[in-house]
């Protein structure tokens, strides 16, 4: 689906709506009973296991809030409803969570894809949109003042952090030549052409590059191009399962570059080795924004609290933005002592909010204004490695050959 077509299916109907919107109330200050906040997950669809890592953090958040008396005094109710990964549904979800369940609040769904005509929907309401997973251009283009994005960069920003790392290197270990083989998708390839544009300006050649299509499951021929350049580098825009198709085509081929970055996948340290093969991992790079050793507010007992409700299995991001997301709602609600809409985002737009995420703070149109970090797999487990204050492990260059 194009960006066009997005837009179009998250507008239609906007004269009819914008009448209903003007009787909508967005405050919840004086109301009574459960605070009712709705979210649209991909429960189902190509986003899926993302979406219920999301779920997964803002129930945890519901529950462990809930369990200290909810917010004002207020038990937490979440709304969830299925968008089967569409942007169509996601919007008509938020539209219907708004109109029809009357929710007081709503958190954002996963992915830029979603996110940005969802954004739309609650800005055309008054809602204030918190959302844990829409950080791409998309979502900030419109410049909304009801999004505040909880990570600590902008999507299109995120990636800075690994050309940064590329250069500090000395010259001799530096790549010479990188490919850039990208996703059709708001969020992946804008990412990898600003790593690319970086590259280019140090001096980086660029022997590859191209966009593919979303239905793309073979990456077999695209791999097979890339390799006849010989790069130094592969940088792809990636989600998750393309993230898998490239590395698992890299190994098959044999073709095995110095250094290997992607967007997203081999940030999941509970679905990547799975996929790829638990050998084919160390050395790929990543950006994260957030780990569990983290010394961020809250992020200890996050991290006890979670394996207590889910197990001792490694924790998806994704869960530790979504429950940042439920954080900030709390921290603003203690601080006007209100959960009116409108007070809400007057109110985030001022100050720095402490998250498991970091301390957040945002820009007018919800673009955080801080950076991510550089993981890699290091012996079979994801680390911090840049900046090197953040870092628990020093970075393995070259990467070591498949299967070491």
């Amino acid at each position: 689906m194009t960006r066009n077509v997005v837009r179009l299916a998250a507008l239609a109907g906007g004269g009819a709506l914008l009448a209903a919107a003007l009787t909508v109330s967005g405050s919840a200050a004086t109301k009574a009973g459960p605070l009712k906040i709705g979210i649209s997950l991909s429960l189902s669809g190509d986003f899926s296991d993302s979406g219920k890592a999301a779920q997964r953090g803002y129930k945890l958040w519901a529950n462990v809030v809930n369990a200290k008396g909810g917010v004002l005094g207020r038990k937490v109710q979440l709304i969830v409803q299925d968008d089967t990964s569409s942007p169509t549904q996601a919007a008509t979800n938020y539209q219907n969570f708004i109109t029809k369940d009357k929710v007081d609040l709503v958190f954002g769904p996963f992915s830029t894809l979603l996110s940005a005509p969802s954004a739309a929907v609650a800005n055309r309401y008054g809602y204030a949109f918190i959302e844990p997973a829409g950080g791409g251009p998309a979502v900030f283009k419109e410049k909304l003042h009801n999004v505040f994005f909880t990570q600590p960069a902008p999507v299109l920003q995120s990636a800075d952090v690994f050309a940064k790392f590329l250069l500090s290197l000395p010259k001799s270990q530096r790549p010479k030549t990188a490919a850039y083989p990208s996703l059709d998708d708001p969020f992946a390839s804008p990412i990898a052409d600003r790593v690319r544009s970086l590259l280019e300006k140090a001096g980086v050649k660029t022997t590859y590059k191209t966009i593919y299509p979303s239905e793309t499951t073979d990456m077999g021929p695209i791999i097979q191009k890339v390799a006849a350049g010989h790069p130094d580098a592969v940088i792809g825009g990636t989600q998750n399962n393309d993230a898998f198709a490239q590395v698992k085509a890299m190994v098959q081929q044999k073709f095995s570059p110095k250094f290997v970055f992607l967007t997203n996948g081999p940030n999941d340290p509970a679905e990547f080795p799975s996929k790829v093969g638990a050998k084919n991992v160390n050395g790929i790079f990543a950006t994260g924004d957030w780990f569990p050793e983290a010394k961020s507010p809250g992020n200890a007992a996050f991290v006890a609290a979670y394996h207590k409700a889910y197990g001792a299995g490694a924790i998806d991001p994704t869960s530790a933005e979504a429950y940042a997301a439920g954080q900030v709602v709390q921290d603003v609600a203690a601080k006007t002592h209100s959960v009116d809409n409108k007070k809400v985002i007057a109110t985030l737009h001022t100050g720095s909010w402490p998250t498991v995420e970091g301390v957040l703070r945002w820009n007018s149109i919800g673009e955080p204004q801080g950076s991510d970090l550089l993981v890699e797999w290091i012996n079979g487990k994801l680390y911090p490695v840049y900046p090197s204050n953040v870092a628990l492990h020093k970075p393995v260059v070259p990467k070591p050959a498949w299967g070491g």
